[in-house]
């Protein structure tokens, strides 16, 4: 497969407006209104803390050559979240101290990589948010081969990933969808989040849980409608 580089110009520009009232909802929240774009529960924060809100620039590199991802590392710039499609390897380690202190100096929000990394000590003293599948001491190098892709559709933790995605990401895991997507059900995740503590409150008072959600009138119903079938 030939190499396929895409400039980042094309990208859209992260909605800074979006980004600060997604700033604001509990990202799990959001899992009460959407099935898609959820990355495998595998794919954890190895690195840094906080929640990570950003703009993909997706990277497709070959199992063992990590030269587009260095040539990617002088592209980005503030509030970009790199995320690499490894091809399906996780032995060898494209991201470590070196790439992430290049994706830190440009100003990136964090990197996501669909595999493992490395200089995993490193990594966490710098603070930038990491998400990987795990680490190893096998690396990648700079082959030059001609393949992969830059600014192009790619997969990581088993959902597509489009140039330009939306990349939420906190200690429970990652959300990687088109901001319109997400922007569609902000407005419910957000109210379900200013109502949470008044719900929580009432649960020590001693109402069921399933009285306060309706859970139980539903429950009621099915169980009628099991006794008449």
């Amino acid at each position: 497969m030939p190499i396929d580089l895409r400039p980042l110009s094309e990208l859209p520009l992260l909605d800074t407006q979006l980004a600060a009232r997604l700033a604001q909802v509990d990202f799990p929240t959001l899992g009460h209104y959407l099935e898609e774009g959820f990355c495998d529960t595998g794919l954890r924060r190895v690195a840094g803390a906080g929640r990570l809100i950003g703009r993909a620039v997706t990277v497709r590199i070959t199992p063992t050559d990590s030269t587009l991802l260095h040539h990617t590392a002088g592209l980005v710039g503030p509030g970009d979240v790199v995320v690499v499609d490894c091809g399906g390897d996780r032995r060898h380690a494209p991201l470590g101290e070196v790439v992430v202190n290049a994706l830190a100096a440009r100003g990136a929000a964090g990197a996501v990589v669909d595999g493992v990394c490395t200089d995993i000590d490193a990594l966490r003293e710098l603070g930038l948010p990491i998400y990987a599948y795990g680490t190893s001491l096998l690396t990648t190098k700079l082959h030059g081969i001609p393949d992969g892709s830059l600014n192009a559709p790619i997969s990581c933790g088993g959902v597509p990933v489009g140039p330009g995605d939306l990349v939420l990401g906190d200690a429970n895991g990652l959300l990687i969808a088109p901001a319109a997507r997400i922007a569609a059900v902000l407005d419910e995740a957000l109210l379900d989040d200013e109502e949470e503590p008044a719900l929580v409150a009432d649960l020590y008072t001693g109402q069921p849980l399933g009285e306060l959600t309706g859970a139980s009138a539903t429950v009621a119903k099915l169980l009628a409608a099991s006794a008449t079938s």
